[in-house]
């Protein structure tokens, strides 16, 4: 969905167009007038413009149904894991975004964009073992509507191009069995259509947070933009609907449900993004 246009409300957390009317869950923080209306007129694809919008998508979110419910992830292991010899790199990737990996991630989602202006890519998750990296099945999925950039801005209906850690997720659904923290929310309810026509309706039944101007351990729902509001935010994995994002990453609802069973915090998981050439750098 959108990329900084989204503006959900902020669950536990504090968080993938202004046609529609949006409606979210807010902090439960009393706010001065000015500043509260200067929140409502910004949004992305992992925000809903207005509260509760992910990705600047044009989009309409419902008022909260229910309490937020924070699920917290499983403890970690007791027992610590030796460390592994470097693996070979991931395929696709070139020395320079390879470099960006941190050392850490056992996990990595790599969503590799078919050109620099296509809103369509794939997803493929790789496990680190000793020997490598092991890729799952390719996904197809989508992305923004005019493709990709190396400096996002909101509203500029391209996704960022980088590597980031996945820290937190949620949904209009109760938890599906995530081992990411998740925030279950009537704020991440959507309406409207998206730029082909498509029903936006369900996109944000599951979702998981890219790191991107977003504050780790916080809801996607959370407003916050520690690089400023001008670079967007509310950048999202979430559930395709069929067309361009704002600046999300959307995948099949089966396989976004398979990440959030899968990725672990134990495991450091990040999310590798950007059109083919530039992965290849």
């Amino acid at each position: 969905m959108t990329s900084s246009d989204r503006r959900p409300g902020a669950g536990r957390h504090r968080s993938p167009s202004a046609a529609h009317r949006v409606r979210a869950v807010l902090p439960r923080v009393s706010l001065p007038a000015v500043v509260l209306a200067t929140v409502l007129s910004t949004g992305a694809c992992g925000t809903l413009q207005g509260p509760g919008r992910a990705d600047g998508e044009r989009t309409t979110a419902a008022a909260d149904r229910g309490p937020v419910g924070r699920t917290a992830p499983p403890a970690p292991s007791a027992t610590p894991t030796a460390p592994e010899p470097s693996p070979a790199g991931l395929p696709g990737l070139g020395p320079a975004t390879s470099a960006r990996v941190p050392a850490d991630a056992r996990q990595v989602v790599v969503v590799t964009g078919q050109g620099r202006n296509s809103a369509r890519s794939h997803v493929v998750l790789y496990r680190r073992t000793g020997s490598g990296w092991q890729g799952g099945a390719t996904w197809p999925a989508h992305n923004a509507l005019k493709g990709w950039t190396d400096d996002h801005h909101l509203n500029d209906l391209r996704s960022p191009i980088g590597v980031f850690t996945l820290s937190d997720a949620g949904g209009l659904l109760p938890d599906p069995g995530s081992k990411l923290p998740y925030t279950h929310s009537g704020g991440f309810s959507v309406g409207g259509t998206g730029f082909e026509g498509e029903p936006l309706a369900g996109s944000f039944d599951y979702v998981i947070a890219i790191d991107y101007n977003h504050v780790k351990g916080t809801s996607p729902l959370d407003w916050g933009r520690p690089l400023g509001a001008d670079k967007g935010g509310g950048i999202w994995l979430h559930v395709d609907h069929g067309g361009p994002t704002h600046a999300c990453v959307s995948l099949p609802e089966a396989h976004l449900k398979e990440l959030l069973r899968t990725l672990d915090p134990a495991q450091h998981p990040v999310v590798v993004m950007g059109d083919a050439a530039s992965l290849a750098e």
